[in-house]
């Protein structure tokens, strides 16, 4: 069988695709009370007496201090006492207090993001201990339940997002620097699917990497020199990153070097981003903002419904809003942060 292409595609098709893909993103999430709801359908749950160990990769960041924070108060909210502790993004710190934490045998341990191949082993010792592990943003078989956003629809959305503003047609800059981490992965994987079917659409090799820490130096740093190796307007069309802090530092860098024909596209839904899309003057295109605080919050809702003794889901899907300069004060205000 001949595989389908989209190469004849003209822009109204393009932007009819985008069209579904953010009606069905809105769709599943554009419910204000969704959050109240959740919580409403689970009253009656209790941690009394149980002792649940929160196991942050690091707080630097807008979601991770969010969901970190969130799930700290819930713990407390269902009369639980939190141990949380964070590893301030330094891997060997990471995997020293996860091996505090099993010692310590809490009731339950959940686990906000992480490098797989450094966490994993903790993991499965912690479950080894039995002690019940819980994950957010962590694609670990040694997790009972993962709850996040639904990563391969996010990676999707945007992905089309991109391809359709930029007419199916150019080149585009890519962040890959953080694959080992599951959602990163996912969204990324989703981009290389969306943009296979547009063959005018080539990304720019050698992809670049982010790093942590300096994530907004390093990614205006890095775009400035690649803007002095492509520096005719036009021949780049877009910068992706699989979350929103080289976003940032792309779009200063952009603003910085005159080049706002090129747009910036990312995730999490950081503040400071959406006030950028929201900018008709800056070149940030779209962010896929998730909602870490009620994130965190499903995740120990879940820990109390296991030592209730319900049965989980291997997933739990929080939803996700994607923003663009067209819905973007709209988005900010379902999120409460507008």
């Amino acid at each position: 069988m001949t595989e389908p292409t989209f190469s004849g595609l003209g822009r109204r098709e393009i932007l009819k695709f985008a069209a579904v893909a953010g009606a069905t993103f809105a769709g599943t999430s554009l419910l204000a009370g969704a959050g109240a709801a959740a919580a409403a359908d689970d009253e009656g749950l209790s941690l009394k007496g149980k002792r649940i160990a929160i196991s942050a990769t690091g707080t630097d960041h807008y979601f991770d201090l969010q969901a970190y924070n969130a799930q700290i108060e819930e713990v407390k909210r269902l009369g639980g006492e939190p141990i949380a502790v964070d590893a301030g993004r330094n891997d060997g710190k990471l995997v020293a207090q996860l091996q505090t934490l099993v010692a310590q045998k809490p009731d339950a341990i959940v686990q906000i993001l992480g490098t797989l191949s450094v966490i994993d082993p903790w993991l499965k010792k912690a479950r080894d201990a039995g002690i019940p592990v819980l994950t957010v943003d962590v694609g670990s078989t040694n997790s009972i339940n993962n709850t996040t956003s639904d990563n391969w629809g996010i990676g999707k959305d945007l992905a089309l997002q991109l391809v359709s503003d930029i007419g199916a047609e150019g080149n585009i800059v890519v962040f890959n620097g953080f694959y080992g981490v599951t959602p990163c992965a996912i969204r990324y994987d989703q981009l290389v699917n969306v943009v296979k079917y547009f063959p005018k659409v080539k990304i720019i090799q050698p992809e670049l990497r982010d790093v942590i820490p300096n994530t907004v130096q390093d990614a205006f740093t890095q775009i400035t020199a690649i803007l002095n190796k492509y520096p005719e307007k036009g021949s780049i069309k877009a910068i992706w990153s699989a979350w929103d802090i080289p976003q940032l530092g792309a779009t200063q860098a952009l603003s910085a070097a005159g080049r706002t024909e090129i747009r910036t596209y990312g995730v999490d839904g950081s503040p400071e981003v959406l006030q950028l899309v929201a900018d008709p003057n800056s070149p940030a295109g779209a962010n896929a903002a998730q909602q870490p605080a009620e994130i965190g919050r499903t995740a120990i809702r879940n820990v109390a419904k296991l030592l209730a003794g319900q049965t989980l889901p291997r997933e739990t899907y929080v939803p996700a809003l994607l923003a663009n300069k067209a819905n973007v004060n709209d988005v900010t205000k379902k999120l409460g942060i507008g």
